[in-house]
């Protein structure tokens, strides 16, 4: 990935303006917003940090509302051919394999997309830049680390080092969408208040066909096993693990080769050992900012919120973001629109964010964590008469994929 590229913003800078909207990140959310607006004639200038796209292990579950407008897009064509579609997912018991098994096909009615892809975020984010690149619409400047940012009534400066040189320029309003260590936010002075979780969960991939091995297995599957609990999502060629570690043993011995061997172990019994790709340890959190934008300054994706990874929903809910913020700036920038426009992009994503995403992903991890074996055996059936019941299971589709949240939304003037 080259450290820029594409030509000049293309849209109507105001005099003393270097372009109309700065956005701070490189990640899908960022790129998501750069191509929406730069398309919309708007001038637009992305800086990232990281010298080029980082292919780690971060998200990797795109959800059905987000396919819709990523096709809208023009997107989800190349996604469909390089990932993996999910029709249903489950929870399910360890070993005895146990499960509630959700069909997403009942959501037809609601989505073109009625499943989930699996499809690692860094690729959408290289498939991004090559969208952005071949259309020569936004600037956008790989190696260059937002520093320091002022604003005014007018617009706002932006400092910014790229290889050592440092240059200050201005926009009329300035994104961040530089994740969940905002420089962004940090300048603003904005509380990041929840909470981070007691555990560490390791995750590692292997090339192990676990689908051969455990009856059933969704591409995405939650598991519990004799006192504690995995997930085993497939992306193509492999699958991810998240073994969440013993309470009463040092992170470090956990992640140790011989740890991670038997943790994959005890999943599926094998005399030959697991070909581990990579391993990585994170930490999970609970967090909101207590306001998506300043002034001329506003904020999305992990910038703004951060969840747990179960139900998958963090990477989605900040490119809807995205989309909703590049609506309230193109109003601003074509339409007249004052700029209080940026409250009602708060007030229709933060809310979604705190009762929908975050409030979810906390269940979510809550049920996985549960231990005692009879109250698995209540939930697990409670789901099950869920997934049963063609009426109650839409209703509950209709939430965990996200879709619920957007038409609360929506519904907001």
């Amino acid at each position: 990935m080259p450290a820029s590229h594409g030509s000049p913003p293309n849209g109507t800078a105001q005099p003393g303006t270097d372009c109309e909207v700065a956005i701070v990140g490189g990640g899908p959310v960022a790129l998501v917003l750069a191509l929406i607006l730069s398309r919309a004639g708007v001038a637009v200038e992305l800086f990232e940090r990281a010298a080029t796209v980082e292919r780690d292990l971060r998200a990797s579950t795109f959800h059905p509302p987000t396919l819709d407008m990523l096709d809208e897009l023009g997107l989800a064509g190349d996604m469909l051919a390089g990932g993996l579609v999910c029709p249903h997912w489950q929870i399910r018991l360890h070993p005895s394999g146990d499960r509630a098994v959700f069909d997403l096909s009942i959501l037809a009615g609601d989505t073109r997309h009625p499943f989930r892809l699996q499809f690692e975020q860094w690729k959408l984010s290289e498939l991004l830049h090559a969208r952005l690149a071949a259309e020569g619409l936004a600037r956008v400047n790989m190696g260059a680390e937002a520093v320091d940012i002022a604003q005014d009534d007018l617009g706002v400066t932006l400092t910014v080092d790229h290889g050592g040189m440092r240059r200050s320029m201005r926009a009329r309003f300035l994104v961040g969408a530089d994740g969940a260590r905002s420089m962004v936010r940090t300048a603003l002075g904005l509380d990041f208040t929840g909470m981070t979780y007691p555990e560490t969960t390791i995750l590692a991939t292997t090339t192990f066909p676990f689908e051969a091995h455990l009856d059933g297995l969704s591409n995405v599957s939650y598991c519990w096993k004799d006192g504690g609990n995995f997930s085993l999502l497939r992306v193509p060629g492999r699958w991810r693990v998240s073994i969440y570690p013993r309470e009463d043993l040092a992170l470090e011995d956990q992640l140790a080769p011989d740890a991670i061997e038997a943790a994959l172990q005890d999943i599926v019994p094998r005399p030959a050992p697991y070909e581990v790709q990579e391993v990585r340890p994170y930490r999970v959190h609970q967090r909101i900012v207590p306001r998506y934008s300043h002034g001329r300054v506003a904020l999305a994706g992990d910038a703004a919120h951060l969840n747990s990874p179960a139900g998958g929903m963090g990477l989605n809910g900040g490119i809807h973001d995205a989309l909703e913020l590049a609506a309230a700036l193109t109003d601003m920038l074509r339409r007249g629109a004052r700029t209080e426009r940026l409250e009602l992009y708060e007030r229709r994503r933060r809310p979604v964010a705190q009762e929908q995403i975050l409030a979810q992903a906390d269940r979510n991890r809550a049920r996985m964590r549960e231990k005692d074996p009879a109250r698995r055996r209540e939930i697990l059936a409670g789901l099950q008469a869920v997934a049963a019941d063609r009426t109650r299971l839409h209703e509950y589709l209709l939430r965990t994929s996200m879709i619920e949240g957007l038409r609360q939304a929506a519904l907001v003037a």
